[in-house]
């Protein structure tokens, strides 16, 4: 269970603050449980995370941790980015948006809950596979450290920093990325960590 001033403090920040508490009220209505996760507010069926609220820049979302697995005919749910492979979110830019949106939201949050129950699992096929980038290999190769370090990382840490790196078009913002993040691995940290 979510403390409550943690919760505050979520449905306070600057932005979005009629939007989130408005898919609050739908997620908490749909017998979810509501925690904080990651700085923000996330909802969970028996244990297990079904959707979360994203504040951004231009909309604010709910995203549903399976939701690659929903049925979505009319194809509204959208991948956070090209390497998403099992999150999707709906996006809104006002509580009026909302509003007319809430069947539709209340629907993929039973579709979300339906897949919990059926305990139904995303395949994660790119994890497995992935193409560390010259730079990169040439980097662990010349600094014992820095392998070990990266070894350690945990398997979505290193992911996350062989994605980061692999983005880069060239040869040399992929090197120069690779040496500015020396001292994150180093420390145990992922490429979106502080």
């Amino acid at each position: 269970m979510a403390d409550d001033s943690e919760v505050e403090s979520l449905l306070n920040q600057k932005n979005w603050q009629d939007e989130r508490r408005r898919l609050r009220d739908i997620l908490l209505d749909s017998s979810l449980e509501e925690r904080v996760k990651w700085g923000k507010l996330c909802y969970a069926w028996q244990g297990s995370n079904v959707a979360i609220i994203y504040g951004m820049k231009n909309s604010c979302a709910v995203g549903f941790f399976k939701g690659s697995l929903l049925k979505d005919e009319d194809g509204l749910l959208v991948q956070p980015g090209k390497h998403s492979q099992a999150m999707r979110r709906l996006h809104f830019e006002s509580p009026e948006e909302i509003e007319d949106g809430e069947d539709t939201i209340r629907c993929f949050i039973d579709k979300a809950i339906q897949a919990e129950k059926d305990g139904l699992e995303v395949e994660f096929t790119e994890k497995d596979n992935l193409d560390y980038p010259d730079e990169l290999q040439d980097a662990l190769d010349d600094d014992p450290e820095l392998a070990e370090a990266f070894k350690e990382l945990t398997p979505g840490r290193q992911r996350g920093w062989v994605l980061h790196f692999s983005d880069a078009k060239q040869s040399e913002t992929r090197a120069r990325h690779i040496e500015k993040a020396h001292s994150k691995i180093i420390g145990g940290k992922g490429w979106d960590e502080r």
